[in-house]
């Protein structure tokens, strides 16, 4: 190995130990307990170190989103693939979706509430935000009825499940009505 094959990987595994801290950080403690200085602390590097792999929180914030939308993809086509027949499969995306929010808020926050500086539904969106929607888009597509554009379906499906994953998170809905809410979520959007 070359003495720059080392350096770059040495300088990623950086990379991918400052983004973990800070997601273990965020997770811990809520995205106001990530600074630089705490990050430093907790890697046991200078703060310049830190700086010459992100010009601060906000691209922090922006690689979680992307290692969380990765992730998230992920976890979408195994629910679907897990399950058969159309509406199984909608509420498998579903239940996922909304677990995925529930075990993860930092990283749905970072995805979904706070600015990483990524650019959504645009050309210059990165590929795991395109993988993500993608995922929902591949299940979600098949329901969206005649006549209806998926990518428009699934637009309006996934606003309902970041509505009920943030109202959910934040104590407006009542728990106990939460499958019948999913239940006619599914039955009432989705063309089965």
């Amino acid at each position: 190995m070359s003495v720059q094959e080392r350096k770059e990987r040495e300088r990623a595994s950086r990379e991918r130990l400052i983004v973990a801290t800070a997601r273990e950080l965020a997770e811990q403690q809520g995205w106001d307990a990530v600074t630089t200085r705490r990050l430093a602390e907790r890697i046991e590097y200078s703060q310049p170190v830190l700086y010459s792999h992100f010009r601060g929180k906000r691209e922090i914030i922006g690689a979680v989103a992307l290692e969380g939308a990765a992730e998230m993809a992920a976890v979408l086509r195994a629910a679907a693939s897990g399950a058969d027949g159309r509406r199984a499969r909608v509420a498998a995306l579903a239940h996922a979706y909304l677990e995925f929010a529930e075990r993860n808020p930092a990283v749905y926050d970072a995805l979904f509430q706070l600015d990483g500086g990524l650019a959504f539904a645009q050309e210059d969106t990165p590929e795991p935000l395109k993988d993500a929607f993608a995922a929902l888009l591949e299940t979600l597509g098949e329901v969206a009825g005649e006549g209806v554009h998926p990518a428009l379906f699934t637009e309006l499906f996934w606003s309902a499940l970041h509505g009920l994953a943030t109202l959910t998170r934040a104590g407006r809905l009542l728990p106990e009505g939460a499958e019948q809410r999913l239940d006619l979520l599914v039955l009432r959007l989705a063309v089965l």
